[in-house]
């Protein structure tokens, strides 16, 4: 069994760190899509859209009942037979291309379900009180619903955009050139495999406590400014008393 030594530790973190842009990329761009596409299923599933309803329930119901281990290989191997009857050929797309579709299809599915839950969760009096007073569905959505959705959502937002900044670590199953793969090479060349891995797992732990503290002090902010709005409602409503 080889010795742990230290100096390999610090030999290894630059260059481990060097592929965390691959990472955060993969994180960012799932996150974004992830949110969109969720939002889309979640909407279809609250306005009880027929088909689409459906559809979104069935795909929700996939990703979230099966690992992201297999909804890569799915993706990898599924999708060039999907587009490939449209004359879309991508079977010598980058794997990243892949990597990044299904990670995204995989927030989605957990966003779906949360942002759904925060739209359940604004209370039926808001929507009731904004068809009173004559407001569209859109507007209602976007003057009224979504400003609490956010707050409401904001906690599992952060827990979402962390767990998948730790299932990145699945994209080295592809060849992605990420931080779990430069440690595992570097790691296979010298043998001082445990090395690299802590080295991977301190920069893992670093940056979702960063991503941690950086939601908190969003929902902070956001409660903030609800608790404002609150205040400004209450006094405007005793002064009319008055």
């Amino acid at each position: 069994m080889v010795p742990f030594e230290l100096q390999y530790m610090i030999e290894y973190f630059p260059k481990i760190l060097s592929c965390l842009p691959t990472t955060m990329l993969i994180v960012a761009v799932s996150s974004a899509a992830g949110l969109v596409i969720g939002t889309l299923f979640a909407a279809a599933r609250i306005e009880k859209i027929p088909v689409l309803r459906q559809i979104a329930a069935v795909a929700v119901s996939f990703i979230r009942g099966t690992p992201i281990f297999i909804q890569l290989f799915v993706v990898y191997y599924g999708l060039p037979v999907l587009l490939l009857p449209f004359g879309i050929d991508i079977t010598r797309s980058s794997k990243l291309l892949f990597v990044l579709v299904a990670y995204s299809f995989n927030v989605a599915g957990f966003a779906s379900e949360m942002v759904r839950s925060a739209a359940l969760a604004v209370p039926k009096c808001q929507w009731e009180a904004a068809a009173s007073i004559g407001l569209s569905k859109p507007q209602t959505y976007f003057r009224v619903i979504i400003p609490q959705m956010v707050v409401i959502a904001i906690p599992a937002a952060g827990q979402l955009v962390t767990a998948a900044l730790s299932d990145t670590a699945l994209a080295s199953t592809m060849g992605i050139m990420d931080m779990l793969e430069r440690a595992r090479l570097l790691g296979s060349h010298s043998m001082h495999k445990m090395e690299a891995y802590i080295d991977v797992a301190i920069i893992f732990v670093i940056f979702a406590f960063i991503f941690e503290q950086g939601f908190k002090a969003l929902e902070r902010k956001y409660a903030a400014a609800a608790t404002i709005a609150d205040s400004k409602k209450a006094s405007r409503t005793a002064t009319d008393c008055c």
